[in-house]
């Protein structure tokens, strides 16, 4: 959804919940979530956002200041890093004691290709399903300009880095790969496919591409 705060345009994503009252979260990254009880209509959460106003615009223009210097990854156990779209500290993620910097380096990496790898293997189970394809191979790479790929061959890849977006990134990412397997360019079948499984697929291209820089090591 959207609203126009103080003629800025601010996007936020709605959870439909067993709750009862309506709760704003923003995360490290800026993504607004609006959690909501069941049935609760447009124009009640509208008046919430405006209601918040000002806090949220603070907050989002604060995080985008941060966000915006470039910063130095702290390979220490308080350092953050993402994971699934939140920031964890290194210890959270990985064993911190006693180990260099370039150890903790290779360390992280391989977390984030192993979880990766078993993230994508059991998302994309139920989307193959619903897509009636099933590709040749599927491979965790590194790549510095590719989320995932599809070969002529029918063999998948994925960037790693994956592994540091929200959950429903990296589907958008497996629908999409999965959906090259039946329509090979990025023609109006391809995306009708891709919509037809995840309609907000467009919110998801947004997240990587204002996003995506800061999904590194």
């Amino acid at each position: 959804m959207k609203i126009e705060i103080e003629n800025n345009i601010i996007e936020f994503n709605v959870q439909y919940g067993n709750r009862k009252k309506i709760s704003i979260h923003i995360d490290s990254l800026g993504l607004i979530t609006v959690k909501v009880p069941k049935n609760t209509s447009k124009e009640i959460i509208i008046s919430a956002m405006e209601h918040q106003g000002k806090w949220i615009l603070e907050k989002s223009h604060n995080i985008a200041a941060v966000r915006e210097t470039p910063k130095t990854k702290e390979y220490h156990d308080k350092g953050k890093f993402l994971y699934l779209g939140k920031e964890y500290s290194l210890q959270e993620l990985i064993e911190t004691n006693e180990l260099e910097e370039e150890e903790l380096k290779r360390n992280l990496k391989k977390f984030y290709f192993s979880s990766c790898k078993r993230i994508i293997g059991e998302r994309i189970k139920s989307y193959q399903i619903q897509l009636r394809v099933k590709p040749k191979t599927i491979e965790v790479v590194e790549s510095r300009t590719k989320w995932g790929s599809c070969s002529s061959d029918k063999k998948l890849t994925f960037n790693y880095r994956l592994a540091m977006a929200p959950i429903e990134v990296i589907d958008y990412v497996i629908i999409h790969e999965l959906c090259h397997l039946i329509h090979i360019n990025h023609d109006r079948s391809f995306w009708r496919r891709v919509g037809s499984i995840m309609p907000d697929y467009k919110q998801k291209e947004k997240f990587l591409a204002r996003y995506g820089h800061s999904m590194t090591l």
